[in-house]
């Protein structure tokens, strides 16, 4: 039989062996000097670390730190709820990278205040500074509870909005505040409607008119020196499609609920450009994107239709990701 050929072990002892040839431990009273710290290898120093093509990147650093914030409301009293931080910078060429840590840093400075879009020019002028960048760009992404009344009955329930909070900073210094807002609606189709009323007129068949549960992402940017909180986008959207969904609901606000869709059935096309209607009457809204998507129940996919404003250099109607819109 042939013998084994002998081999190394270096984490673990092996037979006869007193110890390792690599000790493995964790000191936990080692704690780091001022001269210790300054001898730490540091990438920056180093000469090739740079990989692939010598040029500028976009955007870069930190996607989903998360951490409770206390928010602004139009009512006057804070909530505080679970961020979820996106923060990026540009980076120039010949520059290695970026200390990722400091974005974080930056953000925590400020995580006593109750937040506002304005909080994060203070945060960005901040994490620009410390990172030395000329790009930066913070998105604080949360869900935002607001009490819903029911239709009919009285009852109350918390209805829960995907919400955030967008800021940007050019290199020129110019800075732009965003919040972008998903609103979910019912929305009956009105072909299906006549239809389903032509069936009773003329053969006296009953038939039951399609909707589908919809939803509504709406982007916009702050005018300057104005303030926009949620419960303004809320109201704007619920002026303009009127079908929310409900969260407590008895008989009687069903049947409302199903009156109500009678009364203001609408294609998808229907739902942007009511919502525009709303969002193009504010003098606080600078500039908006409206993406909408009706989860058809007739057919085996959407109908979706995007929208905006129309401000030279700002939103585009070239939203795409409409996966993200099936609630």
């Amino acid at each position: 039989m042939k013998k084994k050929k002998e081999t190394k072990l270096y984490l673990h002892k092996k037979p006869g062996a007193s110890r390792p040839l690599v000790d493995r431990g964790y000191d936990a009273d080692f704690v780091p000097t001022a001269d210790y710290r300054a001898e730490m290898p540091d990438m920056m120093d180093a000469d090739d670390s740079i990989q692939g093509a010598n040029v500028p990147i976009q955007q870069v650093g930190v996607s989903n730190f998360k951490l409770p914030l206390k928010f602004a409301t139009r009512g006057g009293d804070p909530v505080t709820l679970e961020a979820a931080v996106t923060g990026t910078v540009s980076l120039e060429a010949n520059l290695k990278g970026i200390n990722m840590s400091r974005i974080v840093r930056s953000f925590y400075d400020f995580r006593d205040e109750v937040f506002t879009p304005d909080t994060l020019r203070k945060i960005l002028t901040a994490y620009k500074r410390r990172v030395g960048v000329l790009d930066a760009r913070l998105i604080v992404a949360f869900s935002y509870p607001l009490l819903q009344k029911s239709l009919r009955s009285g009852l109350e329930g918390y209805q829960f909005y995907k919400c955030a909070y967008e800021a940007t900073v050019d290199r020129a210094g110019r800075f732009r505040r965003y919040i972008h807002f998903d609103f979910v609606y019912s929305s009956a189709c009105p072909c299906s409607a006549e239809l389903a009323e032509h069936a009773r007129d003329v053969r006296g068949a009953y038939a039951i008119p399609h909707s589908q549960r919809s939803k509504a992402r709406v982007s916009v940017e702050i005018a300057p020196r104005r303030r926009l909180f949620i419960e303004d986008l809320q109201a704007h959207c619920i002026e303009a499609l009127k079908t929310e969904t409900q969260v407590m609901v008895k008989r009687e606000d069903e049947q409302a609920f199903a009156e109500m869709n009678g009364a203001y059935i609408k294609f998808v096309e229907d739902a942007a450009r009511l919502v525009f209607e709303q969002l193009d009457r504010d003098p606080r809204i600078a500039d908006f994107q409206v993406a909408c998507a009706h989860l058809e129940s007739l057919h085996s996919h959407d109908a979706v239709s995007v929208i905006c404003k129309g401000v030279p250099g700002g939103f585009r109607a070239d939203f795409s990701d409409f996966k993200s819109l099936v609630c």
